[in-house]
């Protein structure tokens, strides 16, 4: 089974940091999948999202990008 939500990040950057830890107690909670994906490796990825990250999506729509809120992220996930 593959991953609902998807955090869109890079290394070094704070909020994605905060991202990262609202994604997974959301996820751990609602016991939902994830995965994050590092921008800087893929050109594409990179070209798509540039300074937007983190960018967090739930079945490939945007729910949030720079901050995530945990009750939007949650109701995305109904």
């Amino acid at each position: 089974m593959s991953a609902r939500v998807i955090l869109y990040s890079r290394p070094g950057c704070h909020l994605c940091d905060e991202a990262r830890a609202v994604v997974e107690a959301v996820c751990h909670e609602r016991q939902e999948r994830w995965r994050e994906l590092n921008v800087d490796l893929d050109p594409e990825l990179q070209s798509r999202y540039g300074d937007e990250v983190p960018v967090v999506t739930v079945d490939d729509a945007t729910v949030a990008f720079w901050h995530v809120d945990p009750a939007h992220l949650c109701a995305a996930l109904r």
